[in-house]
């Protein structure tokens, strides 16, 4: 069978490459593809084209426009990548019989109330970000093709900038540290994502009635504020060389930002639980992890 994989420079697709090894042939297409194919989800035309030639039996999208403030002063180009884009893959999914994995984000929602989001929630995105992504996710359910989309929420991955390395430099330098306290989520491995989304193409291949949409992200949930504090007391414990004293709260109005973000990021994932029997950890779990990994915090 053969996979085909667009973004795989991304956070996710990275991870996808060495996860989906084992379901078949892996065809990896980033934003300037190669050998005449077409990776860019903005070149719609070539993108059809892209999958009639390769055929794949799955096309796992992990490309997207992601820049989140950005998308507000480039709403076309956001929305042609993340909805137009996505449609497209869908009708060529739907015409060959191809299954088609699609990530979008807890963006989705508008972060009101303290309940986590379930698959059935309305939906009210505050963002061009966010109506794009709802935008991609409807276009695919509208084409009939067979499908898994997963909702995360605060995506990481070892191998580029994230917020845990960012707090750690920081906490080298200054004494004290401003974070946000009323955004409220899971942080999620981009390990996690690409393992879940192996286990679930192999369930979904012989049970074609799993196909729908996913919530996906780790257990438990935190603040900036207690995520930061995390991964200071890892450094601690590790007895890194730190400056910072004091971790303040602060809430996400003294922090503004031209693009609106959702306040509850909470996600309810047992429809993936209990459709695929899947064991998701606590967000502390793959959060320490990535920092021995990454900053070598051994105990």
């Amino acid at each position: 069978m053969k996979v085909l994989l667009l973004g795989p420079n991304g956070q996710v697709g990275w991870e996808l490459q060495r996860s989906l090894a084992p379901l078949g042939e892996v065809i990896s297409l980033g934003r300037e593809g190669r050998d005449g194919l077409c990776g860019d989800l903005t070149r719609l035309d070539a993108l059809a084209e892209t999958v009639r030639a390769v055929k794949p039996g799955v096309i796992v999208n992990a490309a997207a426009y992601t820049a989140v403030d950005e998308a507000e002063s480039e709403p076309n180009t956001a929305h042609t990548a993340n909805a137009e884009g996505p449609g497209v893959l869908a009708r060529e999914a739907a015409q060959s019989g191809a299954w088609l994995v699609h990530y979008s984000t807890d963006y989705v929602f508008d972060g009101s109330g303290e309940r986590p989001w379930n698959e059935t929630d309305s939906t009210a995105p505050l963002n061009v970000y966010g109506k794009t992504k709802l935008e991609g996710e409807e276009a695919i359910q509208a084409s009939g093709c067979k499908h898994l989309v997963f909702r995360t929420s605060w995506v990481y991955a070892a191998r580029s900038n994230n917020f845990a390395k960012t707090m750690l430099h920081l906490a080298t330098e200054r004494q004290q540290l401003k974070v946000i306290s009323d955004q409220v989520g899971a942080p999620t491995g981009a390990e996690l994502i690409s393992d879940v989304t192996a286990h679930t193409l192999r369930f979904a291949q012989e049970h074609p009635g799993a196909s729908g949409l996913y919530h996906l992200a780790a257990a438990a949930e935190t603040s900036w504020h207690g995520y930061a504090g995390f991964v200071i007391e890892q450094a601690r414990k590790a007895n890194k060389p730190l400056v910072v004293q004091d971790i303040s709260a602060i809430p996400t109005t003294d922090y503004p930002t031209p693009a609106q973000r959702p306040l509850n990021s909470r996600l309810d994932c047992r429809k993936l639980r209990d459709t695929f029997g899947l064991h998701l950890p606590e967000w502390q779990t793959g959060v320490a992890r990535m920092l021995k990994e990454t900053q070598g915090l051994e105990q």
